[in-house]
């Protein structure tokens, strides 16, 4: 199967001219032909109207599958625009077998997933859920279970309408809830999930812990372990947990040693002095491996370029077709300071490969095999020629 992909940013203020502009930009790699996928991200004041910006993609495009999302800030070329209006229109055709099948899922009041299909057997997933009215981390962790060879990528939607519904694309339809995806199959996607958190100090072995309670680290009690590391520390290191501590977690134990990807991020959420416990943002259990984190630009720079260098060289060195990008809200100027960073690195590192994506309220991603929901991370699914 071969691959080819466009990507385009308009800031136009009209919203069906927008649609029309970036449409037919990314249009123009394909050679005139259809997509099979088309993703759509739109920021602004198209979220007023964002049936007007999907008519003008539609008028210049009859894709095969169209989802996409209300975006806080989009991606696009080697741009980020982290604010105002802008839509950003990528695009891809696969040449053979493969396919894709759109999707909108939502929540019954019964707690019953309406819509989503089955992905065991798929080849990925992309899913692009409301934060609000859907349970991505619950679904995330069915999917693990009921489909645990299929990688499902995407980010959490991070604008809404100006009356305060969901934003969701399908086809010409906006959505209020739920999530709208792909299911792919026979479609290549190289997943790359990079850390915005810098690891410190020695490993340890949580010893006791219960839901996501940890109340023993190497057989003490779990705070007096972390003071311990944290002592440790070198003035730097200690500068930036002052900032905020994080977990990362080991998900794949069987290793002999762990680099900065193997850990699943997440935040300490409360410390009891007296009993020496601490609640950290995931479950977990004893045998687990884990590590203090901080967010740390310079090491999310660093782990992203060596991160999009590895996918380089599992495709033998050549560029991908293309790539979506689903970025944390949180990086881009404030965790960087200058603009266009993620999208600057993408661009250099894949070889100007038509990339495109959004600033995510939440990033989905592998980790050990398994695909959760992150934050701070830039998450990309990389589709091969």
């Amino acid at each position: 199967m071969s691959s080819r992909a466009g990507a385009a940013v308009s800031t136009e203020h009209d919203p069906l001219e927008a649609g029309i502009q970036a449409a037919g930009a990314a249009a123009a790699a394909l050679g005139g032909a259809d997509p099979d996928l088309a993703v759509v991200f739109a920021s602004g004041a198209h979220l007023a109207a964002p049936e007007a910006t999907l008519a003008g993609v539609k008028s210049v495009i009859d894709p095969h599958a169209l989802i996409g999302c209300g975006a806080g800030g989009v991606l696009g070329e080697d741009r980020e625009l982290e604010s105002g209006t802008a839509v950003t229109v990528w695009m891809a055709t696969f040449d053979g077998p493969g396919t894709v099948t759109p999707f909108h899922a939502s929540l019954r009041e019964n707690g019953v997933i309406d819509g989503l299909p089955e992905l065991d057997g798929a080849s990925a997933a992309i899913l692009l859920p409301d934060p609000y009215t859907f349970p991505t981390e619950a679904v995330l962790r069915e999917l693990a279970t009921l489909a645990p060879a299929t990688p499902v990528l995407g980010g959490l939607s991070s604008a809404r309408t100006r009356e305060g519904a969901g934003a969701l694309f399908l086809g010409e339809e906006v959505y209020e809830e739920g999530a709208v995806g792909v299911r792919c199959d026979g479609v290549e996607i190289l997943p790359c999930v990079s850390q915005g958190a810098a690891p410190l100090g020695r490993e340890v072995t949580i010893t006791a812990a219960e839901g996501n309670v940890i109340y023993e680290l190497a057989s003490r009690p779990a705070l007096e372990t972390v003071e311990q590391i944290v002592a440790e520390l070198g003035p730097r290191e200690r500068a930036l947990i002052s900032a905020g501590l994080l977990i990362g977690i080991v998900i794949d134990s069987g290793q002999p040693e762990y680099e900065q990807g193997d850990f699943l991020v997440r935040g300490l959420l409360g410390a009891d002095p007296d009993s020496g416990q601490l609640v950290v943002g995931a479950a977990v259990h004893e045998g687990q491996v884990i590590k203090l984190h901080a967010r740390d630009a310079r090491s999310a720079d660093e782990d992203l370029r060596r991160a999009l260098r590895a996918r380089v060289a599992a495709l033998r060195g050549d560029a991908p077709a293309g790539a979506l990008v689903f970025s944390c809200n949180g990086r881009g100027s404030a965790m960087f300071g200058p603009g266009d960073h993620d999208a600057a690195m993408v661009q250099r590192e894949l070889g100007g490969a038509p990339a495109a994506g959004f600033f995510a309220a939440g990033e989905i991603g592998p980790v050990g095999g398994r695909s959760f929901l992150h934050g701070f991370t830039a998450t990309l699914a990389l589709f091969p020629k």
